[in-house]
């Protein structure tokens, strides 16, 4: 959680890249909400066959982890970090609670986490680079678990004024940033809540809680971090950047696009991550939506002439 902060002004000397440490209460917090969801996953296979799996819950699942997993993809990182395009106030506070329902950190402190990746991609600075500790099979595969969730936990506290002081100054995203504990609680609840009202019965509530709040939860957090991890370390890059992203496509339908990363990093601020043809990137299906509906404006589409100055020559 993020505290208001005003922005240094302009000519100060550049604050730091990080903040302190992260308190030993919020590293247990992360394993909390970490480790618990993916028990569930592991719990989830012989606990399916058979009993404790019927469609109301399938449905609620698939639903919430469309909506938060939007929240993260449109929202967090191609809204609120990059600035694809411009939002209404209403879809602007939606995005941010939907983010939020993902849980993986407060709006704010999420964005400057990516920033700050953008910013040192693959080298020194970047929080969850798989290359930070060489090239070697050990080094590999020690830079994968950090990159995958191993950067969670007894970090630095990346520096919100430095990498998001737009976000610190809005008030309405600040909101919700600071209701983000409340939040985490709710989006494990309302499963349960719709589960149990569906089926008129505790087992429904408990059975809407495992899968639609702790199952959803466990397999969009290593859905997003398969984007650091494997992302960085696997894939085709067809476009020229400074760091060693990626586009792996078996990861374009559930990640909503954003495993479409050499594309991403090499035009950050582009709203289509899968820009080439047969490339689904349902993420850049509904900002579409939201901007023929008039919710959102000034939408930075791919070009033929963004896509060949970013393309590898040769």
């Amino acid at each position: 959680m993020t505290t208001a902060l005003k922005p240094p002004p302009s000519g100060s000397a550049p604050t730091p890249i990080v903040e302190g440490k992260q308190s030993s209460g919020e590293t247990a917090l992360i394993a909390v909400f970490t480790i618990v969801p993916m028990l569930a996953v592991l719990a989830a296979v012989p606990f399916a066959w058979g009993w404790g799996l019927g469609w109301t819950d399938v449905a609620l699942a698939v639903i919430f982890y469309g909506a938060t997993g939007l929240g993260v993809t449109v929202g967090f990182h191609r809204y609120f970090t990059h600035r694809a395009f411009k939002a209404a106030r209403p879809l602007r506070i939606a995005l941010a609670v939907a983010g939020s329902f993902a849980v993986q950190g407060s709006v704010i402190e999420w964005v400057a986490d990516h920033r700050r990746h953008h910013a040192y991609s693959d080298r020194e600075g970047d929080p969850h680079s798989p290359w930070l500790f060489g090239t070697g099979p050990i080094a590999l595969a020690r830079g994968f678990g950090h990159a995958h969730m191993g950067w969670l936990f007894g970090r630095d506290k990346t520096n919100a004024m430095r990498f998001a002081p737009d976000l610190l100054a809005d008030r309405d995203v600040h909101r919700v940033d600071r209701l983000f504990p409340l939040l985490t609680v709710a989006t494990l609840l309302l499963p349960a809540v719709f589960g149990g009202l569906l089926t008129w019965s505790w087992w429904g509530a408990l059975t809407g809680f495992f899968w639609a709040g702790l199952v959803r939860v466990a397999m969009l957090h290593h859905i997003t971090w398969s984007i650091n991890s494997i992302c960085h370390m696997a894939g085709k890059r067809p476009y020229a950047s400074r760091d060693r992203s990626a586009n792996f496509w078996p990861l374009a339908i559930v990640s909503f696009g954003e495993s479409w990363h050499n594309s991403h990093h090499a035009d950050p601020t582009c709203a289509r991550h899968g820009v080439g043809r047969g490339q689904l990137d349902m993420s850049a299906r509904v900002i579409w939506a939201f901007e023929k509906l008039g919710w959102i404006h000034d939408v930075r589409w791919p070009t033929p002439q963004r896509l060949a100055k970013r393309a590898v020559q040769g």
